[in-house]
């Protein structure tokens, strides 16, 4: 039989008690409804005795709902102000919770953890797409997380996931699918933040997949950089000033006169393996 839950006052109340308010600065918006972050834990599958790493966990709405799946979390928070919150949440679940301030942009998660881990984390809207493409890069893999749960605007999630010719097709749904299998997991409201934020947002669910052979993932860094980077322009100008960019497509008989949004993944790594060996 399963120890019981510890008794664990309203998200609110803590909020309340102890004078926290969503900063804008921050990109912080709070979610109080806990049936909602306990579907959002669910997402990476059992997570009893798993390592998870959380970003921003703000009073610990999130962090309640991984600590009562029985992760052990390490949560990474900038915001002094929440930090005696998150202690008196550690404090509920002794072993459980580790709080470290600071800029999760600067905090290599490999040095927080021994064993793989997951990410689950309600993203602060003005870092989570920089601290996304960070773990998606690297030449190293399958990587060390085993699973990213991350809530996004809902624009941005649409991004990820889209394919060649949909209008949100870009470098981020290459970086993210290339090699690894987004999905939409659930959308969430704009009314159940506080504040509520004027988009709408979505939790994207993310798993390794297989990386194709003889590919630099700097390379493809670089091929979609320059080709998304003058997207309305066709190929033989956007990618004239990477060396043998155009002479790849050549090779792989892709008209140059194309624009980078035409083109599928499977293309695009195509390029990027002619320029790595």
């Amino acid at each position: 039989m399963s120890d019981p839950q510890p008794y664990l006052p309203p998200l609110r109340e803590v909020v309340a008690r102890y004078g926290l308010q969503a900063t804008k600065a921050l990109g912080q918006n709070f979610l109080f409804d806990e049936q909602l972050l306990e579907r959002i834990a669910r997402i990476p599958g059992k997570l009893q005795g798993a390592n998870v790493l959380e970003v921003g966990p703000g009073p610990g709405g999130l962090t309640r709902a991984l600590l009562r799946a029985g992760a052990n979390v390490a949560a990474i928070e900038m915001d002094k102000r929440c930090l005696p919150a998150l202690a008196e949440l550690g404090e509920s679940f002794p072993g459980q919770l580790r709080v470290i301030e600071g800029d999760a942009t600067k905090v290599p998660p490999e040095t927080l953890f021994d064993t793989p881990w997951h990410v689950v984390a309600n993203l602060p809207y003005n870092v989570g797409t920089a601290l996304f493409t960070g773990w998606l890069s690297g030449q190293a893999w399958p990587p060390a997380w085993l699973s990213l749960t991350l809530m996004f605007q809902l624009e941005v999630a649409e991004r990820i996931i889209a394919k060649a010719g949909d209008d949100g097709f870009g470098r981020l749904a290459i970086l993210s699918q290339w090699r690894s299998n987004p999905k939409i997991a659930m959308k969430v409201h704009r009314s159940a933040f506080t504040p509520a934020p004027k988009v709408m947002s979505a939790v994207v669910h993310v798993t390794p997949g297989v990386m194709p052979e003889g590919v630099s993932a700097r390379m493809l860094e670089r091929v979609t950089e320059a080709a998304f980077g003058q997207r309305r322009k066709m190929l033989r100008q956007s990618l004239k000033g990477l060396p043998g960019a155009l002479a790849a497509l050549e090779t792989l008989g892709i008209d140059a006169s194309r624009r980078a949004e035409t083109l599928d993944i499977n293309e695009f790594v195509a390029i990027a393996r002619i320029l790595t060996s």
